[in-house]
């Protein structure tokens, strides 16, 4: 299920992209799998179907998903790869919050602390997930 948080600064559409996106890299939804239709989504998760319209038109100008006419929206075969190629295209984002945080005085134990715990919590979530699934 998607979670939409509906107070948070970014567009509704966007985060229903990330969430899809998310699916996607987890292999809940692998290559060729059909995703919700809107209408489905929109009762579910409680938003205006024309903003998830929005969203997976945006997924498909992207190439994540295809269009079967008649049939629905699919993930493309290559989707993981188109995501994981934009995320890292963030990196440059991460360099430049680590060189602000270094000019005010953050040092590189604080930063390099704060990504291990980060990466800490991923692992305990994807733990969870594992135990969840096998219990």
């Amino acid at each position: 299920m998607l979670m939409i948080d509906k107070l948070s600064s970014t567009p509704i559409y966007e985060q229903v992209m990330d969430n899809i996106e998310l699916l996607i890299m987890r292999d809940v939804y692998p290559a060729d799998t059909r995703l919700p239709s809107v209408r489905v989504l929109s009762q579910e998760i409680h938003v205006n179907p024309n903003t998830l319209q929005k969203a997976f038109t945006a997924l498909e100008h992207d190439k994540i998903c295809y269009s079967v006419s008649g049939s629905g929206r699919y993930v493309s075969k290559g989707a993981k790869k188109i995501i994981r190629h934009r995320k890292l295209g963030k990196l440059d984002a991460v360099a430049s919050l680590v060189a602000s945080l270094k000019m005010f005085g953050v040092s590189r134990e604080q930063i390099v602390e704060c990504i291990n715990n980060v990466y800490s919590d991923e692992q305990t979530i994807r733990d969870e997930q594992t135990n969840t699934r096998v219990g």
